[in-house]
This record gives structure tokens, sequence and C-alpha cells, in this order.
């Protein structure tokens, strides 16, 4: 294994902690994390969903997203509903409640925005990550890469055993 380059997952993990504190702290105050203020732009962008739409929407697994959920439907900023057409589906949609907390913490997280655009690495990294995000390691990449089926079926089974069949 070469140590020429630092992983790339551990690094780009690292740099996203550290900017999720940055928001994080911005939007105490307007008592939201990054993470639940995203989720409740996202609801206000496309209105009331299915949770499983709102999952692939925000990336997350459905499982997930019922847990980020959870605690914004206790504190009334989301409303989860039975789905019309479905009765096993769940809708989520925001509240007046949430919209006035999204509109309070509006301007706290445009000033972490503001503040990390002004250092001109901020450009470059979303464009470094957007590269990265199509890139991805899809069959054709882990096989250029080496690492082809049987290559990582042979690497899981030195890390935790062979492989039951399927």
């Amino acid at each position: 294994m070469s140590d020429a380059l630092p992983c790339l997952c551990t690094a780009l993990r690292r740099a996203a902690r550290s900017v999720t504190a940055s928001y994080d702290e911005a939007l105490r105050p307007a008592g939201l994390r990054v993470t639940q203020f995203a989720l409740l732009r996202t609801l206000q962008r496309v209105g009331p969903v299915p949770v499983t739409r709102l999952a692939a929407e925000t990336a997350l697994d459905r499982s997930t997203m019922g847990r980020n959920l959870d605690p914004l439907e206790r504190r009334g900023l989301v409303r989860l509903a039975v789905g019309e057409r479905d009765q096993r589906e769940r809708v989520a949609a925001i509240t007046e409640a949430g919209a006035a907390a999204v509109a309070a913490a509006v301007p706290r997280w445009s000033a972490v925005q503001a503040r990390l655009a002004r250092d001109g690495a901020a450009s470059a990294a979303i464009a470094a990550l957007a590269g990265l995000a199509e890139a991805g390691l899809d069959e054709a990449g882990l096989d250029e890469a080496g690492l082809d089926e049987a290559g990582l079926d042979e690497a899981a089974a030195a890390r935790t055993g062979p492989r039951a069949p399927p």
C-alpha cells in the first residue's frame, strides 16, 4: 500500500466533521443541527413527500431518515401522516413551526456559508467533490483499480473469514 496519498475517505470524513461542527455551532441558537436544517429545507422545497422519496432526495437510507424525522416530529417541526394511496406509506411535511425554525436559522446558516466561501478553497472543494461523486467506484472503476469481485471477496475474507455462499 502506498503512503504517498493520504486515505481520501479519511480526509473527506475529517473535513465533513469539521464543516458540520461549524454549521452546528452557528445553528445551535436556532435550536437546529445542520442535518435537521437541511432536512427541513428539503421539505420546504419538495412539499409533502413519502419518507422513502425524502430519503432518496437527501441521499439517506430509509431507516436513517426515520430516525432523523422522529425528533423533528416530537418538536412539532414536521408532521408525519399515513399516505392517502398506500396506508403503509408515511408522508412527511414541514409544519408552520418548522418553517419558522428554518427562517430563524437561515441568517446563521448564511453566515457560515459566507465565511467558508470567502476562502477560495470552498469552490475548489465543491468542484472536486462533485467530480468524485460522478467518478464513483462502479463495477468498471473497481475493475480498473484491480478490485474485481473476486479481489473484493478475497480482501473481505482476509479480514473477516470466508464469505458464506449465497
